[in-house]
């Protein structure tokens, strides 16, 4: 008697991936936005 073959569930993997790269660049920008508008201040007060 063979054993009957489940499929495997379908994976969320690929939309967590999604939301963690989305999340990534979100704070990778926010950052950076942060980054530039301390220098321009820097830069204009020095």
């Amino acid at each position: 008697m063979s054993a009957v073959r489940r499929r495997p569930p379908a994976t969320k993997k690929p939309a967590q991936n999604e939301i963690n790269k989305k999340a990534i660049l979100w704070v990778a920008g926010a950052f950076a936005a942060v980054v530039i508008v301390m220098s321009v201040l820097i830069i204009v007060n020095g």
